[in-house]
């Protein structure tokens, strides 16, 4: 039997950022934490769902090696997300080259609740 499209574990184009105006605005925020291998960014977005960028320069290797970061980042949030709060817009920067699934699994897991909490104390600071 094959799965309907509301049963397959994907993270589909609502859950990703796709505009740069996005990537910038989470930039902008400020609110990163990073282990020296990967750095994740959060902002609030005010939607109802946890969307995920991935941005891989050029230092992570050719397009091969970069797709398949960006493959495992994704992967590894798609598993994560069920854990993570609602409402928030979250980069992943990948800084070297060798990754695992077993690395980037703890480091995601690691670093993105930490950027959540940051982008939500930067904003109960602000009046």
């Amino acid at each position: 039997m094959t799965p309907s499209p509301n049963d397959r574990a994907t993270l589909g184009r609502r859950q990703r950022i796709l505009k740069s105006a996005d990537f910038r605005s989470v930039y902008a925020a400020r609110a990163r934490v990073g282990d020296g291998r990967i750095v994740a960014y959060a902002k609030a977005n005010g939607l109802a769902v946890t969307r995920l960028g991935v941005s891989v320069g050029k230092r992570c290797g050719g397009s091969v090696q970069r797709n398949r970061i960006k493959r495992l980042l994704r992967e590894v949030f798609r598993q994560a997300r069920a854990t993570l709060p609602a409402g928030y817009d979250v980069v992943l920067v990948p800084l070297g080259k060798d990754y695992t699934f077993r690395d980037v699994d703890a480091a995601v897991r690691a670093l993105v609740p930490e950027a959540i909490r940051r982008a939500r104390a930067k904003a109960e600071a602000r009046p």
